[in-house]
């Protein structure tokens, strides 16, 4: 219990993107509107996802590594462009890097379980140009968050049971999908806000469902998919 504790006291990388959204969009308005000018703080914008995607190393104890190091390597390369280190063109150069980096995720995956299993009472995944797959055996899952950007999360939770309902979930997809599989019994209710996305309980239509929520999945999905499944 002490670790699902202490994992649920530091920021998540979902909460640590969501700040740095926020950070650059007032970072903006004072420049757009003239009240103070940010330009030479906007520079250093790159370096704030540098620190997402390192953040996401740490949280996923490096098991989720290409993800987060490809978003280091976009957001280093802008970076070097934006002090004038390195022009547009030396750094194009290297895009087939991340070509590398994604047929050694594929062969990592080979010798990797296909989907790990952690008894966590709050869980966090984050995935990043990657897939990132959960399944929690807790007896007192309380919730989660879950974030792909260009990639996909799935959270199983069939093997999982909730001690105070509803359990709660918290999903950001922006170009990528989340999905959360639960028994089949669950009453989930759906509140994730989708920009030419979707949202969707997938789960065949049952007779008799009891009443009381078992688990509130919210969030955003933009140009993605959140779908629960059984």
């Amino acid at each position: 219990m002490a670790t699902s504790t202490t994992a649920r006291r530091l920021p998540t990388a979902q909460f640590l993107l969501g700040t740095v959204v926020i950070l650059v969009g007032i970072l903006l308005l004072l420049e757009t509107t003239g009240l103070s000018p940010t330009r030479n703080i906007l520079l250093y914008v790159p370096s704030l996802f540098v620190l997402v995607g390192g953040w996401g190393l740490v949280r996923s104890r490096f098991r989720n590594v290409v993800g987060p190091i490809v978003l280091i390597g976009v957001a280093g390369a802008w970076q070097l462009v934006a002090l004038d280190y390195a022009t547009v063109d030396q750094v194009v150069v290297f895009w087939p890097v991340f070509v590398i980096a994604f047929g050694l995720s594929i062969i990592a995956g080979q010798f990797q379980s296909r989907v790990r299993a952690t008894d966590d009472t709050f869980t966090s995944a984050f995935a990043a140009f990657g897939g990132v797959e959960k399944r929690i055996t807790s007896r007192t899952f309380t919730g989660g968050d879950l974030t792909a950007v260009f990639g996909g999360t799935e959270l199983d939770l069939r093997d999982a049971e909730i001690d105070t309902k509803p359990a709660r979930v918290t999903v950001l997809a922006v170009f990528g999908g989340v999905e959360i599989v639960v028994p089949r019994e669950w009453n989930v209710q759906m509140d994730v806000f989708p920009v030419l996305g979707g949202a969707a309980d997938d789960r065949p239509r049952r007779e008799g469902t009891h009443e009381e929520v078992d688990l509130v999945v919210t969030g955003f999905a933009a140009f993605g998919g959140v779908s629960v499944t059984d």
